[in-house]
């Protein structure tokens, strides 16, 4: 008789608490395992003091690591030291698996590799970052070329870790959580927006905060362009938690909102960081979700927003088009303002509206976290035999 294969005790590293795509993953993943019957433990370099911005059946290791200077290197190595200091003062529990789900955490475990700690570690590559600081850009490099084994959320990013590294990934993909993000009726729909201060006017939702990759200079301009047909619409800007410094980028994003008519600055709201509860009342409230990215590993905000029915417009690029078809979002060029201007009016238009509204969470349905879970398992239970001999307390 074949014996059931017993729970995997499962350590997940991930470079911060805040609410960013690649942390969402690594949460809602920790989430399903644990729903599968798997021990898990979340780690990560906690700045703030306050945790992770979601609770869940996982258990949490936070690091404490005081606020450094925002560029790119000093604040790596500062969560690269932060994590290794840890595992010296208190040590690591044995793990079935370490898994790594970014290039902090897995910088830190093959330091810790090296010195006995850790047997090996796994790798999610959600995407890769361009860097001028060729120390930064080494450490990238480090984190994929140091594990033994490779996960990635899109087919894209398999493609792009096989020409630049020479290895083969496994495709997990993302989910959405349909009981968190999921449409509202119209009249509650209609209090929503009155308690958020919209009424009848278009509202556009962007997430991400002010980066360049995720082409928000892109966005104004082409919300300057809507302003002209729909003079009441309003832009909302949600999130910006990010480890990097994009300050240059938010210095220009200024210059330009500086330049724009002042009712059409005054229409555009950047709110930072929002809670949980409030990116999901804006994904409900909002017409559509303006997010025609320059580079991504998934886009997970995408299916957030689809899961509630609101439309997408998405850039006519991998990886939005490996996992949407024609009808499930509008596709724009993104380094066209004019472009994602007529798209965010066609989201505006009742009849297509209506059209996106219904897909949306059918679209949705398709990416549970379950299955984000089971994807993992095979290459868990092969790391668990081929390195539980070796695994240190």
């Amino acid at each position: 008789m074949h014996e059931p294969e017993r729970p995997l005790r499962i350590g997940l590293f991930t470079y911060a608490t805040q609410a960013r795509g690649g942390v969402v993953h690594t949460l809602e993943l920790a989430r399903a395992l644990a729903g599968l019957g798997h021990a898990v433990t979340v780690h990560a370099p906690d700045e703030s003091g306050a945790g992770f911005f979601r609770r869940g059946p996982w258990e949490a290791r936070l690091l404490p690591v005081a606020a450094v200077e925002r560029d790119a290197r000093t604040l790596v190595q500062a969560r690269i030291a932060a994590y290794v200091a840890a595992a010296s003062s208190a040590g690591l529990d044995r793990f079935d698996v370490y898994h790594a789900q970014d290039g902090i955490s897995a910088n830190a475990l093959a330091r810790l590799n090296l010195a006995g700690r850790v047997p090996a570690f796994l790798r999610t590559i959600h995407h890769l970052d361009r860097f001028d600081e060729p120390q930064v850009a080494l450490l990238q490099d480090r984190a994929v070329e140091a594990a033994a084994g490779w996960f990635v959320v899109s087919d894209l990013w398999r493609e792009r870790v096989r020409e630049r590294y020479g290895r083969e990934a496994i495709v997990v993909g993302n989910g959405v959580d349909t009981e968190r993000f999921a449409p509202l009726d119209a009249v509650a729909r209609r209090t929503l927006r009155a308690r958020l201060g919209f009424s009848d006017q278009p509202l556009f939702l962007a997430v991400g905060g002010i980066e360049e990759r995720k082409n928000t200079l892109g966005i104004v301009r082409a919300f300057d362009h809507v302003r002209a047909t729909l003079p009441s619409a309003r832009l909302v800007i949600a999130g910006g938690a990010s480890v990097l410094d994009h300050s240059d980028y938010a210095h220009e994003f200024m210059r330009l909102r500086a330049a724009l008519e002042p009712g059409t600055n005054a229409a555009i709201a950047c709110s930072g960081a929002v809670s949980d509860a409030t990116l999901v009342e804006l994904m409900q409230a909002a017409d559509a979700l303006v997010f025609p990215s320059f580079r991504e590993g998934f886009g997970l905000v995408v299916l957030e927003a689809l899961a509630c029915g609101t439309p997408a417009v998405v850039s006519a690029l991998a990886p939005f088009t490996s996992y949407l078809a024609a009808g499930e979002a509008l596709f724009v060029d993104p380094h066209d303002p004019a472009a994602i201007a007529r798209a965010m009016l066609a989201a505006w238009e009742p009849k297509r509206r209506a059209q996106l509204r219904a897909v949306g969470p059918r679209v949705a349905a398709r990416f549970p976290w379950r299955a984000v879970a089971h994807a993992h398992l095979p290459a868990y239970r092969a790391f668990a035999a081929a390195h539980g001999d070796r695994i240190v307390a």
